[in-house]
C-alpha cells in the first residue's frame, strides 16, 4: 500500500514539476543545437556504410582469389562426377586426340562482333541474360533485350525474321541481343549471321519448372503491373499441383507425340529454339525437329551452355566467346550468388522419380537432344586441353 502510496506521490511531484517549469523543460530539451545532432547520426551512418563495404570488398577479394587459385573447388562433385563421366563416354566413342578447337568453334564464322541469345525458357536464362548485362560494363559492349510481351511469340513470318535480322545487324558491334525466339538463319535474307549462343536443360526437369512457375504469386504480381487488364487465373488451376496432373491425365500434362500444339503454352518443346521457324519444327517429339536442331547447333551456335554443369559451360563460353565472356566465371560464381538465390522458385516442391519417369516416356528425343548438346559442350572443353582436364582429373 505504501509503495503505490509513493509511486502515486512520485509520478504527482514529477507532473507538478513539468507543469511550473515547463518552459524551462523545454528550453532544457533543445539546449542541443539540433543541427549537432543531425551531424552525429549522419557520422554514424556514414561510419556502418563505410565498414560494410570495406567488408563487402575484402570479401570479394577473398572470394576472387579462391576461384582463381582454386579453381577445383568451384566444381560440386556432382559437376566433377558428371564432366569425368562425360568424358569417359566421349573418349570411348570419339578420338579426342583429334578435337580441333577452329573446327568445334563457331564464332569465326560471324563477320561482327554482334552475339543473339535466343533464349529458351526455364534454363537459367533470366541469369544468364543478368550475367550479360554486367559483362557488357566490364568488357565494353552494348547490351539490348526485347521488351516484355503480353503474349510471347517465338514463331514469326518471314517478313519479321526479316526485319529482325535487319534490326539486330544495324546494332554498332560489339553488342548483345537477347530475346525469345526460335532461331533465325539471318543467311536466308543475305544478312551475315550474329554468333549464337543458347542455354538447355534437362527437358523434364525443365517443364516441371515451367509447371510451377506459371503458378507462382510473384509471376502474375509482375504481369499484373505490366498489363493491368489481365485476368487472373482460376484459383483450382493455381492450387493443383503437377504430380496430381500427370496421375490423373489432365490435359495439361498430356505430353503427345506428334502434337502441334503446346499446352496452356509450357514451351515443352526445347528443340523449337534451334530446329528454327518452319512447320517442321512443330510436332513435339518429332525425328524431324530433332534432326533440324541438331544440324542448327552444329552449324551456328558457338556454345549451347548446360544448366546442370555451368562451371564447364563458363569455361568453354570463356575459351571460344572471350569477347563477351572474358570473366564471366567471376561474374557468375561470386558477384552473382545474391541474384541466383533471388530467382529461385520457392514455391517448386520436389518431385518423384516415378513421375519424372512417366512424363520421360514422350521426351524420347528431346532428351536426346539435350545429350547431344551435352556431348558437344564436354567435345569443346576437351578440346580445350586445359591442365584440369588430365587423365587423372577424370577418373
Amino acid at each position: 500500500m505504501w509503495i503505490t502510496h509513493f509511486r502515486n506521490a512520485k509520478f504527482s511531484g514529477i507532473s507538478s514539476y513539468l507543469s511550473k517549469d515547463n518552459i524551462m523543460f523545454r528550453h532544457r530539451w533543445i539546449s542541443v543545437p539540433k543541427r549537432t545532432s543531425e551531424l552525429v547520426a549522419l557520422m554514424a551512418v556514414s561510419s556502418t556504410l563505410f565498414l560494410f563495404l570495406h567488408t563487402r570488398e575484402l570479401h570479394l577479394r577473398l572470394e576472387q582469389m579462391q576461384v582463381k587459385f582454386q579453381p577445383e573447388e568451384s566444381f560440386s562433385s556432382d559437376e566433377k562426377n558428371g564432366v569425368g563421366t562425360m568424358m569417359r563416354q566421349l573418349k570411348t566413342s570419339v578420338d579426342m586426340e583429334e578435337l580441333d578447337v577452329n573446327a568445334l568453334n563457331n564464332t569465326r564464322k560471324s563477320p561482327k562482333d554482334i552475339l543473339f541469345f535466343n533464349r529458351v525458357p526455364k534454363v537459367g536464362s533470366q541469369t544468364f541474360m543478368e550475367m550479360l548485362r554486367r559483362l557488357s560494363a566490364r568488357n565494353k559492349f552494348d547490351f539490348h533485350r526485347d521488351h516484355i510481351q503480353r503474349v510471347e511469340t517465338i514463331r514469326i513470318g518471314v517478313r519479321e525474321q526479316y526485319d529482325l535480322s535487319r534490326m539486330i545487324d544495324t546494332f554498332s558491334p560489339p553488342a548483345v541481343y537477347v530475346k525469345h525466339i526460335c532461331f533465325v538463319n539471318f543467311t536466308s535474307y543475305r544478312i551475315p549471321q550474329p554468333i549464337y549462343v543458347n542455354m538447355v536443360r534437362d527437358p523434364v526437369e525443365r517443364v516441371i519448372s515451367w509447371y510451377y512457375y506459371v503458378r507462382a504469386p510473384w509471376y502474375y504480381v509482375e504481369r499484373k503491373q505490366a498489363f493491368p487488364d489481365l485476368p487472373l487465373p482460376d484459383p483450382s488451376w493455381l492450387k493443383k499441383d503437377f504430380e496430381t496432373c500427370v496421375l490423373q491425365h489432365d490435359r495439361e500434362c498430356q505430353y503427345i507425340e506428334g502434337e502441334t500444339r503446346e499446352g496452356i503454352g509450357d514451351h515443352r518443346r526445347q528443340t523449337m529454339f534451334f530446329c528454327g521457324q518452319g512447320n517442321e519444327c512443330l510436332p513435339f517429339n518429332s525425328q524431324a525437329a530433332l534432326e533440324n536442331a541438331k544440324r542448327a547447333v552444329e552449324e551456328n551456335y558457338a556454345v549451347v551452355g548446360i544448366l546442370e554443369d555451368m562451371n564447364t559451360t563458363l569455361t568453354v563460353l570463356e575459351n571460344y566467346v572471350p569477347r563477351f565472356f572474358k570473366g564471366s566465371s567471376y561474374i557468375y560464381q561470386v558477384e552473382m550468388q545474391g541474384f541466383r538465390k533471388i530467382n529461385r522458385n520457392a514455391f517448386k516442391p520436389t518431385i518423384s522419380e516415378e513421375i519424372k519417369n512417366i512424363i520421360r516416356r514422350n521426351f524420347t528425343r528431346e532428351i536426346e537432344f539435350y545429350q547431344f548438346c551435352r556431348q558437344r559442350l564436354h567435345k569443346q572443353l576437351y578440346a580445350l586441353k586445359l591442365p584440369t582436364m588430365s587423365d587423372n582429373s577424370l577418373k
